[in-house]
Parts: C-alpha cells; structure tokens; sequence
C-alpha cells in the first residue's frame, strides 16, 4: 500500500470518476490510475469501485466505508509534512484562502496587506466561489481557509469560528423617494423592485425570511453574487439595491446613498473555517488572528480540540 494507490482512489471520487481527469490531476497517466486503483484493490482482497467494463461508475458498499479512512490517511500525511515544515520554516510557505466575492472584496484586503507585512514571504492565493464551492475546496485540501457568511457553520467536517457581525444597507441613487427621511419598513421596501444577492450568497437567507414573516411578496428583478454588480443596476435605476453594509463606500459610491436597514434584516455572522484535524501552521494562526483579531491562537486551538471532541457525521 501507497500514498500514490490512496491518492488515486481518492481523485477518482473527486472526478467523478472520470479516470482521464484523475490523470490529469495527478501527472500520471491512466493506465497508471488503474494500475494503482487495481492494486491496492488487490491487497484489500476488496473491490472499491463499481465497474462498467473499464470505466468506474460509483463505489461499491466496501469503497464508501473505506473511502472516509483513506482521507484521514492522506490528511494525516499531510498534516505531518506542514509539522515539519513548520519547524524547518516556520515564516515561509503556502497559504491558500477560499472567500466569497464581497468577503475578498471587501473584508480581505486589509487583512491580506497587515499579513504580508508581517509574513513577506509567505505565499498567498486567493480563491473565490459561492459558500458550498469553498467549503468543499476545504474539504478537498485546495484551500487551508475559508471565509463566509452562508453554509460554512453547515458542514460536520470543518471547525468553524464566529469573525465579525455585520447588516445590510438599501442602496438607491441620489433623489430616490426613499431618501424623504421616513421610516423605512418592509412594506415601503416592497413597492420598488428589489436587486440583491443570488440565493445562498452574503446573507440573502435573512432577506427571504424577513419578507416571509411579513407576508410580503417582494419582486426582485435581478440577483447577482457581486455588491459590485447590484451598485451598478441600483444605480441606473433598474431596482434598490440590497447589499452588505461593508459594500458601501460614501466616497466610491458618490451617485448612491445607503439606508442600513439592521431593523429590518437579520444581523449577519461572517464565519472562518477550516478542515477539523489539520494541523495549522504558525503564520496561519497569525493570519486568522489579523482577520479577526479576538481569534487569537488559544481560542482557535480551544475551538478545534472542543469541536474535534464532537463527533462528525
């Protein structure tokens, strides 16, 4: 038995089974895939994969009990290798991020510029996607940490930490009726259409849910993932806009004017993740803790050693 035999059954669930892409992933040819699939298969004295003639289709019952300890296997090594790493290099090395588009829009930048000055050479990338895509590139290994509002809390398999409260602002252009200085409630709100967040992004869920508890019907006439893009039809007119507070700027957005409306959504929690078991390298403590800073490294190590003593499902 091999790394390379686990990591091969392992990418062929990731790829769906798809064993030209698995070759792909892991720089070896196909054949070699099923080489490596078919030996490990033997020693097992189990057959992991069902089969369509020479393609994989799924697992079979034994692959699906094994298939959770081959990951643990895989994440062990390595979390062996970034313990040493630590200790040979403990400033230097990869760190990989996972947020959604107004958390690396707006959240992250200060934080990423505060840690390249305190770690120059640390490497960083930034990966962007909705709440379940960076959830599962944790998951997955691609990414060490991810930040968002939605799903994160969702997933068993990651330790999951409160950052930052934060609320939504209405935004409309200079002149809009709602700037008349009334109150403004979900009814007022209703009579216009509504440009917000695509379902699952940036608090859109406590949206729903305020209107639905009203008994209001609201139309919206345009989703997007991007505050950036809502700004943009907010402003031509096309609807109110609904953002996250932290994405409106008085100075950028000059042909705009905000209304935060905390009184009537939700209070939002953006929340920090990462894989339960993984072994954290010091400069991601230190990352972690210029995000947010209560996050100090004894609370993130007290979290994941109460969360590690859960069991996940």
């Amino acid at each position: 038995m091999n790394f390379q035999q686990l990591r091969s059954v392992r990418e062929a669930v990731r790829q769906g089974f798809n064993l030209t892409e698995v070759a792909q992933v892991l720089h070896t040819s196909q054949p070699g895939v099923s080489r490596q699939i078919r030996e490990l298969e033997d020693e097992l004295g189990i057959e992991l994969f069902i089969r369509a003639g020479k393609r994989l289709t799924g697992l079979t019952e034994p692959g699906a009990q094994v298939l959770p300890i081959i990951e643990r296997l895989l994440a062990d090594a390595d979390n062996l290798r970034n313990a040493a790493r630590d200790f040979s290099a403990h400033d230097s090395g990869p760190l990989s991020i996972a947020a959604t588009h107004s958390q690396a829009r707006y959240a992250l930048p200060s934080a990423v510029r505060d840690f390249r000055q305190l770690y120059p050479q640390v490497t960083l990338s930034l990966h962007q996607g909705s709440p379940k895509q960076i959830a599962e590139m944790l998951l997955s290994g691609e990414a060490d940490v991810a930040i968002a509002t939605e799903a994160l809390a969702q997933y068993e398999q990651l330790v999951t930490l409160p950052c930052y409260r934060w609320t939504h602002s209405v935004v409309v252009p200079i002149g809009h009726p709602l700037l008349d200085g009334q109150p403004l409630t979900l009814e007022r709100l209703a009579k216009y259409p509504l440009v917000t967040y695509d379902a699952g992004y940036t608090g859109r869920s406590h949206i729903d849910q305020a209107f639905d508890r009203a008994g209001i019907q609201p139309s919206i006439v345009l989703t997007a993932m991007d505050a950036d893009v809502i700004k943009t039809y907010a402003e031509l007119g096309l609807g109110v806009g609904i953002v996250a507070s932290i994405a409106y700027d008085e100075e950028r957005d000059r042909s705009l004017r905000a209304i935060d409306v905390g009184h009537l959504f939700e209070v939002n929690m953006t929340r920090l993740a990462f894989r339960r078991g993984a072994f954290l390298r010091g400069y991601v403590y230190a990352f972690i803790e210029t995000f947010a800073p209560p996050l100090t490294r004894r609370v993130v190590e007290l979290a994941a050693a109460a969360q590690a003593a859960t069991p996940s499902l």
